[in-house]
């Protein structure tokens, strides 16, 4: 299915815990409760998600939310092959059918009857109820359903309900501390962590500009990028434009104060 993946876990991808959200995440899993992260763009949740299916050994999911995504993304449909009309299992339908994680990024970007769909998952039921071909599953052992969003991003026409809120347990993420942030950036980058405090240092400036002349502050994914491209040879000012400065805004003169800002840093 369109956005879908499955990961089987070898070894767990880089993630620096910073509290005790894989102690939660564990328990959770062990306990059948639905798991929803909340947080910005770009600070790790999908990376957790990858790093705790790894940690478990359990197959992974991954449904990149979109406005067009509907239930029967999820669940399946009925298509033709070789002249035949077969039903196809959804990742969400699998993932119930062999007790895997089930990931749904960004879920409030789907449409709304996917939620209606994932409310007799989030309770003591644990059921998947598929109209098209009368059956009612019971999630395998195992299966386990986890959500995020970024709740500093969406407006009211793009948010949970409450209801649906409080069929999860959840954990908030934020970007790292800025010794740990060095720290993942040279790790996933190659790049000296020397070389990458600055870095770290420039972002902590321009997420503070969130709410007046960005509407979202720099990712640890974006200095990841930045860092990488650095690496590879390229200066400095010119992986910093395109790479942290470029994608947070497409106002010339935003991006003009934005280039002063980094000239006060590396000047």
């Amino acid at each position: 299915m369109d956005g879908s993946q499955q990961m089987e876990g070898a070894s767990a991808p880089f993630y620096l815990a910073q509290s005790d959200e894989c102690e939660i995440f564990q328990a959770a899993s062990a306990n059948n409760l639905p798991l929803l992260l909340k947080g910005p763009t770009g600070c790790g949740k999908t990376r957790f998600v990858g790093h705790m299916a790894a940690r478990l050994g359990r197959p992974l999911y991954t449904i990149a939310c979109h406005d067009d995504l509907s239930a029967a993304d999820l669940i399946g449909r009925y298509l033709l092959k070789g002249g035949e009309t077969v039903w196809v299992d959804g990742p969400l339908t699998r993932a119930v059918r062999e007790g895997a994680i089930c990931y749904l990024d960004e879920v409030v970007e789907a449409r709304k009857d996917v939620t209606v769909v994932l409310h007799p998952l989030t309770d003591d039921r644990r059921i998947l109820p598929i109209d098209r071909t009368g059956e009612e599953l019971h999630a395998a052992d195992g299966f386990m359903l986890v959500a995020s969003y970024n709740p500093g991003y969406q407006n009211i026409l793009k948010t949970l309900k409450p209801s649906t809120r409080q069929r999860f347990v959840s954990l908030s993420f934020d970007f790292p501390p800025a010794d740990q942030e060095v720290q993942i950036v040279a790790n996933e980058s190659g790049l000296d962590a020397e070389r990458v405090k600055p870095l770290v240092r420039l972002a902590g400036k321009l997420r503070a500009l969130k709410g007046q002349d960005l509407e979202e502050g720099v990712s640890t994914r974006l200095i990841v990028y930045t860092a990488t491209l650095i690496a590879q040879g390229m200066p400095v000012e010119r992986a910093v434009l395109a790479a942290m400065v470029e994608p947070l805004t497409d106002d010339e003169d935003v991006k003009r104060g934005l280039l002063d800002l980094v000239m006060a840093v590396f000047g």
